[in-house]
């Protein structure tokens, strides 16, 4: 009787050490951006525009007026997390520039600001006027 009792607690705590039988709960944390909202961002959009469109920012420094950070992390079952940061910037209250590890990833709509960045940035630099060394344009 006393072996088999011995037997019974050895196997419990034998199972009991099994992590992979432990339910992990997936952890979700930040701002859940829709690729759809994301999509809609364009240059030149006011603050409310885009707190309309993607909710209030997780992240709003008292010291940074103009710069937003949506920051969205997601642990699947204990995994590491995989975190997205996108970092909005605006100049005169209008939207000027999307930047973050949310633009890194591969899908549509991160190429589709990214390409949206890129015209933007040649736009700028297209309104710039050459200087030539007499002073005169």
């Amino acid at each position: 009787m006393l072996r088999l009792a011995l037997i019974v607690t050895l196997l419990a705590l034998l199972l009991t050490g099994c992590s992979q039988f432990v339910f992990k709960q997936d952890i979700q944390q930040g701002n859940v951006l829709d690729e759809d909202d994301v999509s809609e961002l364009s240059i030149g959009m006011t603050k409310r525009q885009v707190s309309v469109l993607l909710g209030t920012p997780s992240v709003r420094s008292p010291f940074h007026h103009d710069r937003w950070d949506y920051f969205y992390s997601f642990s699947r079952g204990g995994d590491a997390p995989e975190q997205h940061l996108m970092t909005l910037r605006f100049e005169d209250d209008r939207l000027a520039e999307i930047t973050g590890s949310a633009l890194d990833t591969d899908s549509p709509v991160a190429r589709a600001l990214r390409a949206m960045q890129d015209e933007y940035e040649d736009a700028i630099i297209q309104e710039l006027d050459p200087i030539s060394p007499t002073g005169q344009p």
